[in-house]
């Protein structure tokens, strides 16, 4: 391997949420670990996160004008189109300019083009597939792509078998101390203790349906004796504190956002949750007793298919979207109450937790460059 990685010429395409964005930047940060040396070129969706992400992060980025194709017949159809083919062109355009040693795709609108123009060009590629259900574009990329790296087992039912290695994916962090942060925790959300504690994460936007579920159950909470971190999410945090206040609760703290989630995991007996691929490779390192409620909004219905990978295995519980309002609450006080199911529940996630993924991948990717 060249020491250095100074001739190492990596693209990385992909992004439009922090489930895709994530891994993108985690995988860069590794392979500069590894290889310092290394060139990395983003490329990403105009007008999506990753535009402003990854610069922050430190890398550069090119922009395409691809976005997703409109549920039924849409006019605006023929200008997801229009903007496929010039994403091709550009696509090209970069590759030939850039002169990529591998392609690494993490999901995303950006993703397609990119990997497409590659594989056409006899460029090693690797897909990085962090769903338990593989997407559309992947499944179209993955017979002439190098390597398909993937979190869940039984992926071969999507991808070549002898293509696919089981990485799980990137994580923020990989939560070894949340015992001994138990203290610190309980004194940073004013918790009272001794008394269990349940942790709500709505994601960084917010989950309607959850909220609605909670602040329809907030009296419940305070009825049992149990504590509450709720993270609304920043679009709907001024309304459920008002919901929170009227109910007076003594027993829940509302945040918009939550910073040092080491602390909220280190706080909580139990984690309600939607089930995106990153948040669920995080909660498995947590290995927490986790109610999973999968968005219903997401492409090809694929948190429903993530959740199922855990509650199959006897590592999560799940809540639909549509019973979440009268079943959420309950389920979770239930859960709270019986030691045993959340006793079985940690021991299975923990199970499929997977460390140290980019890394991994990253080593991946560099042997397809041939170092």
């Amino acid at each position: 391997m060249n020491g250095g990685g100074e001739n190492i010429k990596i693209i990385i395409s992909g992004g439009g949420t922090g489930g895709h964005l994530f891994p993108a930047i985690a995988i860069a940060n590794a392979l500069r670990r590894i290889e310092p040396g290394v060139k990395i070129l983003f490329v990403g969706a105009e007008g999506r996160m990753e535009m402003q992400k990854v610069p922050e992060a430190g890398y550069e980025i090119e922009g395409l004008p691809v976005a997703g194709l409109v549920r039924g017949l849409s006019i605006r159809n023929i200008s997801v189109a229009w903007k496929l083919f010039m994403s091709m062109l550009k696509s090209s355009r970069i590759i030939r300019r850039f002169r990529p040693d591998v392609v690494v795709g993490v999901g995303g609108y950006a993703s397609g083009p990119v990997l497409r123009q590659a594989q056409d060009r006899g460029i090693p590629t690797l897909l990085q597939e962090q769903n338990s259900y593989a997407g559309v574009t992947n499944k179209l990329l993955a017979r002439k792509a190098g390597r398909i790296c993937v979190a869940y087992d039984g992926m071969e039912k999507y991808f070549p078998a002898g293509k696919i290695i089981l990485t799980g994916n990137p994580v923020r962090h990989t939560f070894d101390n949340l015992d001994a942060l138990r203290s610190e925790a309980y004194e940073h959300f004013k918790l009272s203790a001794g008394l269990p504690v349940i942790l709500v994460l709505g994601g960084s936007l917010g989950a309607g349906t959850i909220n609605e579920s909670v602040g329809g159950g907030i009296g419940l909470v305070d009825e049992a004796g149990v504590q509450m971190i709720w993270q609304t999410g920043s679009h709907y945090y001024d309304r459920m504190r008002e919901t929170a206040e009227a109910a007076a609760t003594r027993n829940v703290r509302v945040a918009g956002f939550i910073n040092r989630m080491d602390l909220a995991y280190a706080a909580a007996d139990i984690i309600i949750s939607r089930a995106g691929a990153g948040t669920i490779s995080e909660l498995a390192l947590v290995g927490k007793p986790v109610i999973l409620v999968p968005s219903p909004n997401v492409a090809e219905d694929h948190q429903t298919h993530n959740a199922m990978a855990l509650v199959d295995r006897g590592a999560a519980l799940l809540v639909t979207d549509i019973a979440c309002a009268t079943d959420l609450i309950p389920k979770a006080l239930a859960l709270v109450k019986d030691e045993a199911k959340r006793a079985a529940l940690s021991e299975n996630i923990r199970k499929m937790a997977i460390r140290n993924a980019d890394e991994v991948i990253a080593r991946e990717v560099l042997k397809l460059a041939g170092r």
